[in-house]
């Protein structure tokens, strides 16, 4: 296995072992601390838990904006007897892990700093503590933005939407915190976005232009991140998205800030504004704290207080006589918390100030530079003298190389001497050397070799383009066969790998210039059909089949919801459903052409228009038959011994929705198989040879299909993979008795049998 590594990943990987192994080792006297500190975490976790945690939850996060018809009808259960206590154990591990690994670093910081891991005892604790209280009030302020307004919102919306559609939300409780944990951390660290921009500005890693130059991709990544980890509805993902996006704007503007107070601190000594402005930040830090003093005590804590009312909130802050704490009497609190705000303005202030001197002095610095270059010293006794020398001066030139200066002619790019030919740069050298400016001179020399190389990478990749324009249809191909080469001597060919990869990429190839009809045609019945449910159609369908079944049975039936968002996630997988059968008739159709130049199959390709519409019409027909009849059938034969015992019926949606498709659209799906095998026989698109010879590669794939999109288990991809093979059959039949009757009916001329 070593040999099979190269040597940094090597040493990487043994570094890594020996620091952690240094870890250990210099901690190894305090794991009991540590342990100790896992244990305390761990079971102060539990016994939260139990005590008042999972009420506080469920009344904050569920029931606060409900209204009090959903609220009776939401529930969080236990579905397991181990459930809620393997819960509270896996939260308190997590917890424990978390609370021991600062201490566990903290003993053994010597073993990290001799190994560079540790930061360097030169930079001040007040920025390391900085940082770390930087970092945990972000993400803090992330799950605050998570606890208070997103969740009892979208918990809101969540419920309502299931019960309007006659489910009932019973959420499990592990799947509800799990829910909740999961996107409680998305929120707590995608706040850290201010710091890690920040950071990563002030660290050269990426600079603040191109953070807001490339905005446009940010907003993008942001609403796909949301669109994975938030609920599949556009009312959560707004929630997601857009305060991570009004997070982001506020992130370029700390970039910014944190950008130039580097700078700030390169040119401008904090202790030399301080001096020179001390009398403002004296003036700043009295009138911020008398303004702090005159809010506390003089009704300004009043005034929040009415204003939190007037809003709705029911949080209330201590009034001015009410501020004493720890002992302290109201009046000293004030005095700390008056104190305190007025540093944060000086401090604030203090930046300000900074910033405007770094200002003054690139000013002056700019200044000075547009001054030494306006007067070089006789440049114009110089650039008179090389006009006229010039044999080449009636050429027009973007730049005056002559009037120009060694500084200016090292600060202006590359570009600018595209045109400057070898022999007008030796010129211009040459005059520079009489003129007594071997500065100049050298500078022109250099930025004609910096010309020069520019071309020369430009030529370079304006031929790779044109190859890649070339072979842009032969990605796939040329990459397939490609990844052949290394177990050969010889290059791999098409005839090597059997011509697969390349009719896949051809096929595909020839769909680019139709992409669009099948990406609207999936759109459209995609956003159709989920619209059609999400706004109430599944309670319809849900009322028509249980009209169909007993009336003992559909009294007692309930379908419910164990996760927050799963009646979402169902309506959206049914109807991503739909819309891919829709597309596959045409999908074929525009694709015929390719699958004929390549020798695939002949025939006539109107036999796939005809197929769509036994496509559609063997769909409809079939789960019409299966949802009136077989379906409630089915589920009333499985539930008569539940009702027999009184028994409560309660199906996850997950579960009895996948059931019934399966006995709908799948009875659809059935006679679709046999029909499509006729069809496909008599347009010459697949014939009955071929059909019978490919037996057990197409019941192999159903297999396979059926344990891909079957809910879980070995039995249910038995029920799904086994009628359907039968249904093979069942076609492979019917193809044998139309190829029998082809065989014996009397040819025509010029046409033979099959």
């Amino acid at each position: 296995m070593s040999g099979a590594l190269d040597e940094d990943t090597a040493q990487t990987l043994a570094s890594g072992r020996q620091t952690v192994g240094g870890i250990l080792s210099a901690a190894q006297s305090h794991l009991k601390k540590v342990f100790l500190v896992f244990i305390l975490f761990l079971i102060l976790t539990i016994w939260a838990l139990r005590a008042f945690l999972w009420d506080k939850l469920k009344q904050d996060l569920v029931y606060k904006q409900m209204s009090e018809e959903v609220s009776e009808v939401t529930e969080i259960v236990a579905v397991t007897p181990f459930e809620v206590i393997l819960l509270q154990i896996k939260i308190g591990l997590v917890v424990g892990i978390i609370a021991s690994i600062p201490v566990l670093l903290w003993y053994s910081r010597d073993a990290l700093r001799a190994r560079g891991f540790y930061p360097d005892s030169k930079i001040p604790r007040w920025k390391i503590l900085t940082f770390v209280v930087t970092i945990v009030l972000l993400f803090l302020g992330g799950l605050a933005y998570g606890y208070f307004a997103f969740f009892p919102i979208m918990f809101n919306f969540l419920a309502t939407n299931a019960d309007q559609v006659g489910f009932k939300p019973t959420w499990s409780i592990a799947m509800w915190t799990e829910f909740i944990l999961f996107l409680g951390l998305s929120f707590g660290i995608a706040a850290q976005l201010p710091l890690a921009m920040s950071s990563a500005a002030r660290a050269g890693v990426v600079s603040y232009e191109t953070f807001r130059d490339k905005w446009r991709y940010a907003v993008v990544v942001i609403f796909v991140f949301g669109a994975m980890f938030s609920p599949p509805d556009p009312f959560t993902q707004i929630m997601w998205g857009v305060p991570l996006v009004l997070l982001y704007v506020f992130s370029l503007g700390i970039t910014k800030l944190a950008v130039l107070s580097k700078r700030a601190g390169e040119q401008v000594p904090t202790r030399d504004v301080a001096q020179a402005r001390w009398n403002q930040l004296a003036g700043v830090f009295v009138l911020s704290g008398a303004g702090m003093y005159l809010y506390l005590f003089e009704g300004g804590l009043e005034e929040t207080n009415d204003l939190l009312a007037w809003i709705g909130s029911d949080y209330r802050f201590p009034g001015g006589g009410q501020l004493g704490a720890f002992g302290l009497s109201p009046t000293a609190v004030g005095m700390l918390l008056t104190a305190l705000v007025a540093l944060l303005i000086t401090a604030v202030a203090l930046f300000y100030l900074r910033l405007k001197e770094l200002e003054r002095r690139t000013g002056e610095l700019e200044e000075e530079a547009a001054a030494a270059e306006s007067t070089p010293g006789a440049s114009d006794e110089t650039a008179a003298g090389e006009q006229e020398s010039d044999p080449e001066a009636g050429e027009p030139a973007e730049i005056d190389i002559g009037a120009m200066s060694a500084r200016a002619i090292e600060a202006a790019p590359p570009e600018a001497f595209l045109e400057l030919s070898g022999e007008r740069a030796l010129h211009y050298a040459e005059q520079a050397v009489e003129n007594d400016n071997p500065e100049k001179a050298q500078a022109i020399l250099d930025s004609f070799d910096e010309a020069e190389e520019l071309a020369e990478e430009r030529d370079a990749e304006a031929e790779a383009e044109a190859e890649d324009e070339e072979d842009e249809g032969n990605v796939v191909t040329s990459t397939a066969a490609g990844m052949f080469d290394a177990f050969s001597e010889d290059e791999t060919t098409e005839e090597d790998i059997g011509g697969y990869y390349y009719d896949i990429a051809f096929i595909l190839d020839s769909l680019t210039s139709k992409a669009i009809w099948i990406v609207a045609t999936f759109m459209i019945v995609l956003a159709g059909s989920f619209m059609f449910l999400y706004t109430g159609g599944i309670k319809t369908i849900r009322e028509i089949f249980s009209a169909n079944m007993p009336e003992a049975l559909s009294d007692q039936l309930q379908i419910v919801t164990l996760h927050p968002v799963e009646a979402l996630i169902f309506m959206l997988k049914f109807s991503t459903l739909l819309a891919a059968l829709s597309i596959l008739p045409i999908l074929l159709y525009f694709a015929w052409p390719a699958v004929e130049e390549r020798g695939i199959t002949t025939g006539d390709r109107n036999v796939l228009l005809v197929w769509g519409f036994t496509v559609l019409i063997a769909l409809m027909g079939g789960t019409l038959l299966g949802f009136l009849f077989i379906a409630p059938g089915v589920i009333s034969l499985l539930a008569q011994d539940v009702i027999t015992s009184d028994m409560v019926i309660a199906y996850r949606i997950n579960s009895f929705g996948w059931l019934v498709i399966y006995l709908t659209v799948g009875v659809g799906i059935l006679a679709l198989i046999p029909a499509t095998q006729v069809l496909f026989h008599h347009g010459n698109i697949v014939s009955y040879r071929r059909q019978r010879t490919s037996w057990r590669g197409v019941v192999i794939g159903f297999f396979a299909a059926a344990g891909f999109l079957s809910p879980s288990g070995v039995f249910t991809m038995f029920i799904v993979a086994i009628p359907a093979s039968i249904a093979y059959g069942f076609g492979l039949g019917l193809t044998w008795l139309l190829a029998s009757i082809g065989s014996r009916t009397p040819r025509r001329r010029g046409k033979t049998a099959d």
